[in-house]
């Protein structure tokens, strides 16, 4: 025990003297008063209020949430307000899915309370099984088990030779976005589709379920959106403008993210009985789940009849929004936000998240009732609406996004947190500062820095007979003190997109998890405070260490004199990405050529099993070489002018005084993200803007990292992909130009 005390007093001396030594003396002292400000007791009583109801969109509770959260902020010092919105928000008006037939049976569509929970005690009523988005319809046809019901389910099925057409699709949760499922299935002529989560996921496979563990009881539920989130998130009817009172909006059959046939989702004891109704093909072994069947993929005897009916109003919407004033330079915002609705109590998703932000604006506006201010104006952001599908950031950045492009420094988000190991992913010109952070701030289990603890994750991850090259490389990354740990890119799925994918704000997306385990009940009745402080976060402590964290990352962006970015982690990044994306190409090529001969010596016929039935997979086709040349140029630049710079800021930024000097490179550098994300957008999705990251059009929430030329050789849209390479080197060359200027400005040249 003494042993590793003194280990833990020399990390955190180290991480100690680490930190003084990159930081001011009076930067360190603020941070430090920050941390002893805030208190898990505090987050627990906060969530123990705001989870004491259901609090979806349009629920009493939800207002009264943002009501509450508002009269806290100006408590606090905050200049605070609501900004309303309208927004398209369904809900149900009725809802079936069962057998049709002589053993018929009915799906149940609302979870059950448990004793001692919020979710038996709680006096305002559950949204009942929801897919918010999903078309209405009334639909009798067989069905059709689909594994994920990803592309390549339909591939397998194919050659499975089984149709969705005219049938209602089951799907599994995960393997890709919710939302993808049901589109896909209308992509092939499904009429209707159902996903519920298989305990082999999120159930009794993984662990206990709730409430003596902390997984999916049989008659959990996972509510959601499914609506297209691949076009654009945020309101269906108001695509790029605010929806405000006064809007023009679409027409709701002219709205594309809506889908066009009923979706439910439904427990894993109702799936149970409809799958056991399934004949055809037995199903392959990867699509096995953990019910006690025989999986078959269908068609059968089994029948279904799915029937949704919603309500297709306006909602109002609250994002409360709390400012603190900068005294040095107003004109420049940092900002951070987390969502305060959930699809029921919504503990851990969000406000486990959400707590934390409240923690933080506690202890700002208490340093500044004691005389500090920060030198950048800081944005507190609660939206609302974030799980129909983004509602709250989404129109919110569209009617301030000529400020946001203008003053934006960076944009901080959370959601969900629990107990285990720090998360980011974002901008990488921020890695660097991310790793300061990390470097400064302990850990409550292990005493040592979140920045090291995260380092040896990734180091043993690297031994699992299954990892793959990137987490090797990542390995040895972290394994070198000198070297920054890397991030991971933003697709979509919170608050982030709209700064990042739409406007080209720089964001960080953070939180902590992997020990504590939420997945069981997401989206469900049961993610109730009782399951968060049982199996989640006990005591609070890693919901207070977000708020240690994230806070940290603000006020250092806030009082900082020299831009935070550092380009060479950027440049490096984006390296990558272009060598993945050269090597898909190169890919794509051989399958198309290994397919081909395959196809001419009549393979796929000879391998099968004539007493089954069986399709061809459909010809991929030539592949073409991609015009790389002037993307190869680009990043072969930007690695050049990034180290120029990096290494021009070291030299010259303790010199650097308050003047017009370092108001030039400010002025560089504040807006220098924007240049990734021209007004062009990527083909067929012109609201996502940013050329280095974005959701995938067939992923949903997963990065895809130089889309405008990735998903065209995924797709095999060749001329999209040369187009785009050369867009992509411009938006690339316009972001070395802004490094070679602001070089000079470091210089004095």
């Amino acid at each position: 025990m003494r042993t590793l005390n003194l280990l833990v007093a020399a990390a955190v001396l180290w991480s100690s003297t680490a930190f003084a030594a990159s930081v001011p003396s009076e930067e360190v002292e603020v941070e430090r008063n920050f941390d002893a400000l805030i208190h898990p007791s505090e987050l627990r009583n906060w969530m123990k209020l705001l989870a004491s109801e259901p609090n979806h969109v349009g629920s009493p509770h939800n207002k009264a949430n943002a009501n509450q959260i508002l009269v806290w902020l100006k408590a606090w010092g905050w200049d605070a307000h609501i900004e309303r919105f309208w927004v398209l928000y369904p809900t149900p008006m009725s809802e079936t899915f069962e057998l049709a037939g002589p053993k018929s049976f009915k799906a149940t569509l609302q979870e059950p309370p448990i004793p001692g929970d919020s979710s038996a005690t709680a006096t305002e009523p559950a949204l009942p099984a929801y897919a918010i988005y999903s078309g209405d319809g009334d639909v009798t046809a067989p069905l059709v088990y689909v594994n994920y019901g990803m592309q390549d389910d339909y591939k397998t099925l194919q050659r499975l030779g089984v149709s969705v057409k005219g049938t209602i699709v089951i799907a599994r949760y995960g393997g890709g976005w919710r939302g993808l499922k049901p589109k896909l299935a209308y992509e092939h002529g499904a009429l209707g589709c159902i996903i519920y989560s298989d305990p082999g996921n999120d159930g009794y496979a993984v662990d206990d379920t709730y409430p003596l563990g902390p997984m999916r009881p049989p008659h959990g539920l996972q509510r959601g959106s499914v609506s297209d989130i691949s076009l654009y998130p945020g309101d269906p009817l108001t695509p790029e403008i605010a929806a405000t009172r006064k809007a023009k909006r679409l027409k709701i059959s002219q709205a594309p993210t809506i889908l066009k046939i009923p979706v439910l989702p439904i427990s894993y004891a109702d799936a149970q009985i409809f799958l056991s109704g399934l004949g055809g093909p037995v199903a392959p072994q990867s699509w096995r789940g953990s019910l006690p069947i025989t999986y078959h993929v269908g068609p059968g005897a089994a029948v279904g009849h799915l029937a949704v009916r919603s309500n297709w109003g306006l909602k109002e919407i609250d994002d409360v929004i709390a400012i603190m004033k900068g005294s040095t330079w107003p004109d420049q915002w940092v900002l951070r936000g987390n969502h305060h609705d959930g699809w029921v109590f919504g503990a851990s998703d969000p406000l486990s998240g959400q707590v934390a932000i409240l923690a933080e604006a506690k202890a700002i506006g208490s340093l500044v009732k004691r005389g500090w201010r920060p030198k950048r104006t800081l944005i507190y952001a609660s939206w609302d609406a974030e799980e129909p599908m983004l509602l709250g950031s989404t129109e919110w950045t569209e009617a301030h996004a000529r400020e946001l492009k203008q003053k934006a420094v960076l944009y901080i988000n959370s959601d969900t947190n629990g107990r285990g190991f720090l998360a980011v992913a974002g901008s990488h010109d921020f890695q660097h500062l991310v790793n300061e952070v990390a470097g400064d701030v302990l850990d409550p289990e292990t005493g040592v820095s979140i920045g090291q603890r995260l380092r040896a994750k990734m180091r043993v991850a690297a031994l699992e007979p299954d990892a793959k090259e990137h987490v090797k490389d990542e390995a040895k990354t972290a394994a070198e003190a000198d070297k920054d740990f890397p991030i991971e890119a933003l697709g979509s799925g919170s608050d982030f997109s709209s700064f990042i994918d739409h406007l080209g704000v720089p964001s960080l997306d953070l939180g902590f998890g992997e020990e504590g385990d939420s997945r069981g009940v997401y989206h469900s009745r049961y993610d109730t405070f009782e399951h968060h402080s049982r199996f989640v976060d006990p005591g609070f402590v890693y919901d207070a260490l977000l708020a240690k964290t994230a806070g940290r990352l603000m006020l250092r962006v806030a009082d900082v004199d020299i831009p935070v970015q550092r380009a060479s982690g950027f440049a490096e990044t984006v390296s990558e990405y272009l060598e993945q994306v050269e090597n898909l190409a190169d890919d794509e090529r051989d399958q198309a050529e290994t397919q081909a001969g395959l196809l001419r010596d009549r393979a796929f016929q000879l391998a099968a099993d004539p007493t089954k039935s069986s399709g061809l997979p459909a010809p991929l086709g030539r592949v073409p070489h991609v015009e790389f040349a002037a993307l190869e140029d680009a990043v072969d630049r930007l690695e050049r002018s990034a180290k120029t710079y990096d290494d021009a800021l070291a030299k010259n930024a303790a010199g650097l005084r308050p003047g017009a000097r370092l108001e030039h490179l400010q002025a560089l550098m504040l807006t220098i993200d924007r240049t990734l994300a021209p007004e062009v957008g990527l083909p067929g999705r012109p609201w996502y803007k940013n050329l280095v990251y974005a959701p995938g059009r067939f992923t949903g929430y997963e990065a895809k990292t130089l889309p405008g030329v990735r998903e065209p050789i995924e797709d095999r849209r060749w001329a999209d992909a040369n187009r785009y390479a050369k867009l992509t080197a411009a938006a690339l060359n316009t972001y070395s130009d802004r490094l070679d200027k602001a070089t000079l400005v470091l210089n004095g040249e």
